[in-house]
């Protein structure tokens, strides 16, 4: 039997919050929000309950291309 038969008619599984279902729709992951475009970024809107922006980006910046950087 599959993952989803199992998940959907044998109980689920204490791991799977929906048990094979779709979640509902967030709010915050509308196609429209700007959250994903910023606030990973630089924290901009200032959002409660929401992870800290990421540390590991360049903050908005585009890094050198290698094409334009080639070794000499």
């Amino acid at each position: 039997m599959g993952l989803l038969n199992k998940l959907t008619q044998q109980g689920g599984s204490n791991l799977s919050q929906f048990d094979g279902a779709t979640p509902p729709q967030m709010a915050s992951a509308s196609p429209t929000s700007t959250v994903h475009n910023e606030y990973s970024i630089n924290g901009n809107p200032n959002l409660a309950n929401y992870p800290a922006p990421s540390t590991l980006d360049l903050d908005g910046q585009t890094p050198p291309q290698y094409l334009n950087n080639l070794p000499q």
